[in-house]
């Protein structure tokens, strides 16, 4: 099950450390980040209904949202490839965010700050392909499975710390506005480390040991199937919004507690990244399958299981997270051309995106009609996933 080396011939140890220096960088630049747009995100609602907003409005903005957020990142992944200016794209993406969140201080309506929301979600299409390009340059010298494990771990923290420190700010003054105006200092500290990461790394490729050759090779099957298999994932992974109202519907934990066990998921969504991406370094596919079996569980423990069932579904589905948006992404590195590595994760983030929407809408769906049916459905799709990934991970051992 083992995936196909990721690794350089015999990288030098200088290598080896200017790579990790990048990607500690890089993930420094996710962490700032983070605590922008997530921070945002976590008091957007309530501030939008404060503006006059229905709740109609609310959710068409948050579904939207995340298709912009992931349907408009294979045109960025294309045109990053196309005009190899992937910092370009990177730094032009995270500006945007640093910029349109803190801007929502400013916001004297609802429909302005949708707006900026918006604008937000189209940042991170804009910069993700480029970004997690210049990764898997850096990675392959460490290891693609490390690399992206830990730069999602580091992401994480900022995920963590904002929404708790903007729940601090309005505990003590109540006042939406001087929450998002102060999350315009992590947003320029994000501008200043991505360009001291500019500035000491300008040509990230050169961290992979060698150029990367300029050619015209297209993807391989297994790359195809494996977006088949990310698709099957997405679409059966419950969204935490839907096992959140169950939450709160059947008063199964108090609900006090449900935000607690969304900062539980986040943390050990950062641990499960780590750990997963050294596995992935080890034993390939397989550390893939062993995330996806421990995952399959996470359904019918939160939907049907008591306080301590829900809490272990909770840290199943932290654990399905971080390795989604870890190794789920170093796979990509392995399986695509470099020359096309833009495309390749903008198609990835395409597919992973638009199944999540359906999966979600699905799933949300079925709970209204029979929830052993969201059950059914959600263990389904995640069980067939691991079969394709076998699949896959075979005609990866064939071909070497």
């Amino acid at each position: 099950m083992k995936a196909p080396a990721t690794a350089v011939t015999s990288p030098s140890g200088e290598l080896q450390r200017r790579a990790l220096v990048f990607v500690l960088l890089m993930g420094l630049v996710s962490l700032l980040a983070d605590m922008v747009y997530e921070g945002g995100r976590s008091i957007s609602g309530p501030y939008l209904a404060l503006l006059g907003a229905s709740g109609t409005v609310v959710g068409l903005v948050a579904g939207a949202g995340e298709l912009i957020a992931y349907g408009l990142r294979l045109v960025f992944g294309y045109l990053s490839d196309r005009t190899r200016r992937y910092w370009a794209f990177t730094i032009a993406g995270y500006s945007l965010t640093a910029l349109a969140v803190p801007a929502l201080a400013l916001a004297g309506s609802w429909q302005v700050a949708v707006l900026l929301l918006t604008l937000e979600r189209m940042s991170k299409a804009l910069r993700s392909p480029a970004k997690d390009t210049l990764l898997s340059y850096a990675t392959r010298s460490i290891g693609h499975g490390k690399g992206f494990g830990l730069h999602e771990a580091l992401d994480q923290i900022g995920a963590i710390a904002a929404p708790l420190a903007l729940a601090a700010v309005l505990a003590w003054r109540g006042d939406y506005r001087l929450a998002f105006g102060l999350l315009l200092i992590p947003g320029a500290l994000t501008i200043l480390a991505l360009l001291v990461a500019r500035a000491r790394f300008p040509q990230p490729a050169d961290l992979a040991g060698a150029t990367p050759p300029l050619t015209s090779r297209g993807f391989r099957g297994d790359f195809w199937l494996y977006l088949v298999a990310v698709g099957l994932i997405a679409a059966g992974f419950a969204d935490f919004p839907l096992i959140a109202f169950h939450l709160e519907r059947t008063a199964v934990v108090a609900t006090a507690w449900i935000p607690a066990l969304y900062a539980l998921a986040m943390a050990v969504d950062a641990g499960a990244a780590l750990l997963f991406g050294v596995l992935f370094d080890k034993i390939g596919y397989g550390a893939l399958l062993l995330a996806g079996l421990l995952t399959l569980a996470c359904a019918p423990l939160v939907f049907l299981g008591g306080a301590s069932l829900v809490v272990l579904g909770v840290v199943l589905w932290g654990i399905g997270l971080g390795a989604q948006e870890s190794i789920l992404r170093a796979a990509v590195a392995t399986l695509a051309p470099a020359e096309r590595r833009g495309t390749a994760f903008g198609l990835f983030n395409t597919v992973y995106g638009i199944a999540w929407f359906a999966g979600s809408a699905a799933l949300g769906v079925l709970y209204d009609l029979a929830l052993p049916a969201l059950i059914g459905l959600s263990v389904g799709l995640q069980a067939l996933a691991l079969v394709v990934l076998v699949v896959v991970a075979r005609r990866g051992a064939a071909g070497r």
